[in-house]
Formats: structure tokens, C-alpha cells, sequence
């Protein structure tokens, strides 16, 4: 008799069932060593970015084959809203998916349909060839994956999304809305200033509006005043850091405590070639 396997709450069940918000930090490394480090930190949840981060499908199922010891959810970032693509990575085994750059409800539908089965939405059905299914080990997968193993998060990181947001939001099959300040900030002309007043005063109407909507908000924070502000808002998940950015601002301090200052330079002062 063949093995069944119990998949794990999905991020929007475990949003829907948490008291408080859900801590998470980015993994865009691309290694199964820094994601299973991370995933054992004691965040709430990791999201794997194919979107900005060199990954691979291959490497993305080993990431997520890495995490899935520890008590963490994953959420893998797609580069794009397309249906091919969102198809490949739930059939890899990506439970909660994050779609970027959805400025109109209807394309969160689209991404919606992308991720389920018909006659709900268009995702081929390849659940015998698949790790998402565990290759037919999880019991009734397909009857079960549209309502129960798949969450779907949509980006809202424009001036026009945050115009639809609240439509967004309520869209039918959206699990929760992930606001980025970098986009948003870009779409409004102000490149680079996430807390602009102007950004603040934007991200504030889509949080509101996802609330409006009864839909679990999120937000990317890496400023840890700003972090905070947000979750003294009341948002419902946040990422605070990045294993790359963490290794980055480290190292850094390192070459700083053991270059810099016993040279008497100051930090960032040109170093001589080695």
C-alpha cells in the first residue's frame, strides 16, 4: 500500500488561523543551505524569490525540499502572472504562491485561474508526474488542491494597483495582498524613496482598502522602525530581511570592526588593493 502524505497548511489557512502577524524573511540566495538555515531561525514563514533572484525550477524544489523539515511556510515568488509559469511552479511543489506586478482585478483573476484546476480555472492537470501531489500520494489531490493546498497572494506595488486595490483584494480565490514600497515608490516617481510621505500615504490606502475587502494585508520592511510602524498598523505578515542582504550588511560590518577601524579610517573609506 503506497505511502499518503498530509501536506501542510497552506500560508493563507495559517494567515486566517495566526493571532498575530507573520514574520518572514526573503531567500534569493539560491542555496539550499542559506534557505535551511533560514528556515530554521524561528521566522514564520520564507518567501523564495523567482522573481529577481537567479533561480531555476530545479533549484526552487530543492529549496523547498530543504525547508519543509522545519516548522516554516514557504511562499515562492513567480516572475510573472502567467499560467504556464504558474502551473510549473505548483506542480513543483510550491503550496503558496506570491503573483507580482497585479495592477486590475481582472488580472488577479487570471492569476486565480492560473492556479487551479478546471472547471474553476485552466491549471493542467500533470499531479501523477508531480511533487505538488507528491505523485498521487496526497489523498484526492485534485478534488482537494483548488479549496485546500494551494494559497494565492497577489502584489500590489503601483500607483494603479493601489487605485484597485480594494477591488483587488476581493477578488474571488485571492488569499491575501502583498504591498512592495520599492515598485510603488518607482510607479510614483520617487525611485528609491519608500518612505516618502507620498509612498506612506499610499501604502496606507491599499492597507486599508485590503481591510475594506476582508482580505490579510502584507508588506516588505526592511527598515526596522518602518517594520514596526507597519505592524503597530495592524498588517497581517511583513518581511523584515533577506539572507543575501543579511550576508551583505555583515560582511560589511566585519571588513568595518577589523579593517577599517583598527586602521583609523572611516567606514567605507577606499581600502588599499589586496
Amino acid at each position: 500500500m503506497p505511502f499518503r502524505v498530509t501536506l501542510p497548511l497552506t500560508f493563507g489557512q495559517r494567515l486566517a488561523a495566526s493571532e498575530r502577524a507573520q514574520v518572514g524573511m526573503w531567500v534569493c540566495s539560491g542555496s539550499t543551505t542559506a534557505a535551511e538555515i533560514c528556515a530554521g531561525s524561528g521566522v514564520d514563514w520564507l518567501l523564495i524569490d523567482g522573481e529577481h533572484a537567479p533561480l531555476s525550477l530545479a533549484s526552487i524544489q530543492e529549496q523547498l525540499r530543504a525547508v519543509a523539515a522545519y516548522p516554516v511556510t514557504p511562499v515562492v515568488r513567480v516572475p510573472a502572472n502567467d499560467r504556464v509559469l504558474i502551473k510549473q511552479y505548483l506542480d513543483l511543489g510550491a503550496q503558496n504562491l506570491l503573483v507580482p506586478m497585479v495592477d486590475t482585478p481582472e488580472q488577479a483573476a487570471e492569476a486565480v485561474r492560473a492556479a487551479r484546476y478546471p472547471p474553476a480555472g485552466v491549471r493542467g492537470v500533470g499531479s501523477a508526474l508531480a511533487r505538488g501531489a507528491r505523485w498521487n500520494r496526497v489523498e484526492d489531490y485534485l478534488g482537494r488542491a483548488n479549496n485546500e493546498h494551494v494559497s494565492l497572494t497577489v502584489q500590489i506595488e503601483s500607483a494603479t494597483a493601489v487605485a484597485n486595490a480594494e477591488v483587488i483584494a476581493a477578488t474571488d480565490g485571492v488569499d491575501a495582498v502583498f504591498i512592495g514600497p520599492s515598485d510603488l515608490a518607482a510607479s510614483m516617481g520617487l525611485i528609491g524613496q519608500q518612505t516618502h510621505p507620498e509612498v506612506v500615504a499610499a501604502v496606507g490606502r491599499a492597507i486599508e482598502a485590503a481591510r475594506r475587502a476582508g482580505t490579510k494585508v502584507g508588506i516588505n520592511a526592511f527598515d526596522p522602525a518602518v517594520a514596526h510602524g507597519y505592524l503597530d498598523q495592524g498588517v497581517d505578515f511583513i518581511l523584515v530581511g533577506a539572507d543575501v542582504a543579511l550576508l551583505a550588511r555583515q560582511s560589511e560590518a566585519l571588513a568595518a570592526r577589523f579593517i577599517d577601524e583598527r586602521a583609523g579610517r572611516a567606514a567605507g573609506q577606499e581600502r588599499a588593493s589586496y
